[in-house]
């Protein structure tokens, strides 16, 4: 018989912990019993969790985009939030769906900038203390889209595909430190995703989603949950999944006209 982690050991640090993924996930875990450090840049939204599950949660209003800002914040965590044992690298976004050729330059820069060098800096700034303690777990939000390419998924796509390469490169890292390393790769997923994707447009949101019934962050939660909470000799790499009604598209081929 398998015995499962007691959440109520653990501390979860989420990065994105405002909305869907990451709020869903610090939900999960909170339920449980685990203490959360919720990271993330809307104030009101953090209150909100603060006010749900009180002394239980610690909140740091924080871009993860900088370096600085965010080495700093993770030194100074108060005790005993400081002993965190997960770090969920979840803040990520994609914008716009235009081909590459008509793309804007500035959707592309803040894809890097957020989902590789928020991901990168929140690693940096937090695994060194979960080596030194002997016991961590770094869980990040990859995507089917880091494996499968699709229309206009171009740079947001290439940056999921570094997600999980790196994944893969930090546990080749960090194997036999005690830390573990999950990559949770999403297929279709409602959350406020699309929404971000097309500037508000909820139009355009909803028609991702029309006559389909997809994951929801709590779906995700559930699998970022059942990673962190096998027993420490076992290390889920990753988990990768897809709504029911989503599979694998065929080649595309552009024809010339007859």
């Amino acid at each position: 018989m398998v015995t499962m982690l007691d959440p109520r050991t653990l501390t979860l640090l989420v990065t994105g912990a405002t909305s869907g993924i990451g709020a869903a996930t610090a939900r999960r875990f909170a339920d449980a019993g685990a203490r959360i450090v919720a990271v993330g840049r809307r104030e009101d939204r953090l209150a909100e969790l603060k006010a749900a599950y009180g002394e239980r949660v610690h909140t740091v209003i924080l871009d993860a985009r900088d370096w600085a800002a965010t080495q700093q914040a993770f030194e100074n965590l108060p005790a005993p939030f400081d002993a965190y044992n997960v770090v969920f690298a979840n803040a990520g976004l994609a914008l716009g769906l235009e081909p590459a050729h008509e793309a804007k330059m500035e959707d592309w820069q803040t894809m890097v900038d957020t989902n590789i060098n928020g991901l990168i800096y929140t690693v940096r700034a937090s695994v060194p203390a979960m080596v030194k303690r002997g016991e961590g777990h770094v869980v990040f939000t990859g995507s089917v889209a880091g494996d499968y390419p699709y229309p206009g998924g171009n740079v947001y796509g290439g940056t999921k595909a570094f997600v999980k390469q790196f994944a893969l490169n930090l546990w080749a890292d960090l194997a036999g430190t005690g830390v573990r390393v999950t990559n949770i790769e999403p297929g279709l997923t409602e959350t406020e995703f699309s929404m971000v994707r097309f500037a508000g447009d909820k139009g355009a949101a909803d028609k991702v989603y029309a006559g389909t019934a997809p994951m929801t962050g709590e779906d995700i939660a559930e699998q970022v949950f059942f990673a962190c909470s096998m027993p420490r000799h076992v290390t889920i790499t990753r988990i990768q999944a897809m709504a029911g009604q989503q599979g694998f598209g065929p080649f595309a081929i552009k024809r010339n006209p007859a």
